[in-house]
């Protein structure tokens, strides 16, 4: 009992933490795509070094929560998480703070899917624009019937 008592207090503490930590990413992220969608490099340098030691600090708590379930003989996973939490006193707290933490992460991967489906509609942007550029595609143009517009020569912007 008293090795369950300071593992569920030690859980407690590390819940405490990382939503802490979750909750700064959040913020990052959401900074994140505001300079994507404003094309400010050096600020997501500067976001992307903010990042880091969240993620590092997030991944090694996880870590320990996972080794403190396993250590008492419990899944490390939620249904450890509830075990754990029907033979402590911190019941309702222990279940309160897994359940936050696990909703936070779920809006920072929400969130970072998001910035990742912008950052790929950029590249693709970014690359057929390039392939005009060189001469490698024809962008679509169109005629005033709305048919695709007949294009007699393709050449570089270069030697245009």
């Amino acid at each position: 009992p008293k090795e369950l008592a300071m593992h569920a207090i030690r859980l407690l503490e590390l819940f405490t933490l990382d939503i802490g930590s979750a909750e700064q990413l959040l913020e990052l992220i959401d900074s994140e795509f505001q300079a994507l969608s404003d094309r400010q490099l050096p600020r997501l340098q500067s976001i992307l070094t903010e990042k880091l030691p969240l993620l590092t600090l997030l991944d090694q708590h996880g870590k320990e929560r996972s080794q403190l379930l396993i250590s008492l003989g419990l899944s490390a996973d939620r249904v450890g998480l509830q075990a754990l939490a029907a033979q402590s006193s911190q019941t309702e707290e222990l279940q309160e703070r897994g359940a936050q933490l696990n909703a936070l992460l779920e809006r920072c991967q929400a969130a970072n899917l998001r910035n990742g489906r912008l950052i790929r509609s950029s590249q693709a942007s970014a690359n057929s624009m390039l392939s005009i550029l060189r001469g490698n595609e024809t962008p679509s143009l169109y005629d005033s019937r709305g048919s695709a517009a007949r294009i007699g020569q393709h050449r570089p912007l270069s030697q245009a």
